[in-house]
Parts: C-alpha cells; structure tokens; sequence
C-alpha cells in the first residue's frame, strides 16, 4: 500500500479544512509545532492536521468542549504526553471549559487510571492556569 500524496488536491482540502478547525480552537501553539516537524517529518505534521483536525475533529456529534474532555482524559490514561496534554488544557480553556472542568475531569480520572497520572496532569494544568493568572482554582472539597 503507498502513502497518500500529501500534495493531491484531496489531501490538500483536508489539510486546509483541519487548519481552520484548529484555527478556532488551538489558540497559536500548533503552527509552532506544525513547523518544527518541516524539516524531519512534515508528512507527520500534515496527517496530524488534515486527519486529527479536517477528519475527527470537525466531525458532527460533539462540540468543542466535550471533544477537550474525552481529549484531556485519554492523554491523561495515557501517561508520558505532558507536552501533548499541556497544549490541550490551553485549547481546552479557549474553548470555554473552565478551570473547574477541567480539573474535574482530571481528577475524574484518577479513578480509572490512577493517581499518578491524575498528579502528572494536575501538575500540567497548575502550569497553564499559573502561566494565564488563573491560581488558584474554585473547587469544593466534597
């Protein structure tokens, strides 16, 4: 099987469409990372936006915010995608979820995943919040 052409017309109608969802909802960081993959994997970076964002993304069924949750959740499960989950609590935030949600959410998944990679993304989250003066974070204690 070979590769798609990343610079046939299809391809290049997805990656135009993933741009402009990840426009919407990114906040800047990504055209950085985009970039910094040029030079050692740009087809990586063309699949992450024309597949990630034009194909899954941009797909009807759930809004932008609950897109966050299920993201912030399984990078969460995942473990060891810090930086990945750092840009996504920035997208998370600019896509309306609070500072609350989010830490819900995180804290959600401790039961499922365990605490230390709940703590790791608390810690991610902590970092974001600091960096955009949103210390500290209303919760209740129940």
């Amino acid at each position: 099987m070979t590769a798609p052409d990343i610079n046939s017309p299809e391809e290049q109608a997805r990656y135009e469409r993933g741009l402009e969802v990840l426009a919407a909802v990114d906040g800047g960081s990504a055209p950085g990372v985009m970039d910094s993959l040029g030079d050692v994997a740009p087809a990586l970076a063309h699949h992450i936006v024309a597949f990630g964002f034009g194909d899954i993304y941009a797909r009807a069924g759930l809004d932008p915010k609950q897109r966050q949750l299920v993201t912030l959740g399984i990078l969460t499960a995942l473990g060891g995608c810090e930086p990945q989950l750092e840009a996504h609590v920035k997208t998370a935030l600019n896509v309306g979820l609070s500072t609350t949600e989010i830490v819900e959410a995180l804290t959600h998944a401790a039961g499922y995943c365990g605490f230390p990679k709940a703590l790791n993304a608390i810690f991610v989250a902590k970092k974001v919040f600091a960096d955009r003066g949103l210390l500290p974070v209303e919760t209740e204690l129940t």
